[in-house]
This record gives C-alpha cells, structure tokens and sequence, in this order.
C-alpha cells in the first residue's frame, strides 16, 4: 500500500475552501485515497465532509495511502501529487486552475 506523510501547510487547515481544493485533486487524481493524523482512524478523503470534520490545522501531521489493489505506479503518483499539494511552499492550497 503506497503511503506518504506530510504536513498541513494552508494557513487555515483543510477547511472550507482548501478542503474543497484538496477533495477535488484527489477526486481528479482517479485513486481512492484516505488520510489520517496519527493515532485517528483513516477517512476517505474523496469525501468533502469527511476531510473538514476531522479538523486538520495547520501544521498538522498527515498520512495519505491508496489501498494495495490496482495499478501502485499511479497511486504513489497521485499521493506524491497530494503531499506537494498540502506541503506548498506558499502554505495556501491552490486550485490547479491557478485560482485561490
């Protein structure tokens, strides 16, 4: 199973608007992911609802995984996609379009 951890580097967490950003990539990227702080359970973090209620600050530790089936090259493709999404220099979540 392909796992990655990063940091939450948005200034407001994965709320609202960075939320919705990150829900879309992973939901573009095509690959089930989940994403986890240490020590909480894994939520699926195609699921809008799911990622906002686990309250991810910023500055928080996350481990982001795809499960073991289908094809692993795109599924550590699109978690490295995810990590340099949270873990941007600019600490804010960009859409892809370029818009904040």
């Amino acid at each position: 199973m392909p796992v990655r951890t990063t940091m939450v580097t948005a200034e407001v967490g994965l709320h609202a608007r960075a939320a919705a950003v990150f829900v879309r990539a992973v939901i573009d990227s095509g690959q089930p992911v989940t994403i986890a702080k240490p020590g909480h359970p894994a939520v699926d973090a195609r699921s809008l609802l799911a990622v906002m209620s686990q309250d991810y600050e910023c500055g928080c530790a996350v481990e982001l995984a795809t499960p073991d089936e289908g094809d692993t090259a795109a599924a550590a493709e699109a978690l490295d996609s995810l990590v340099r999404l949270l873990s941007s220099q600019s600490g804010k979540l960009k859409d892809p379009a370029g818009q904040e």
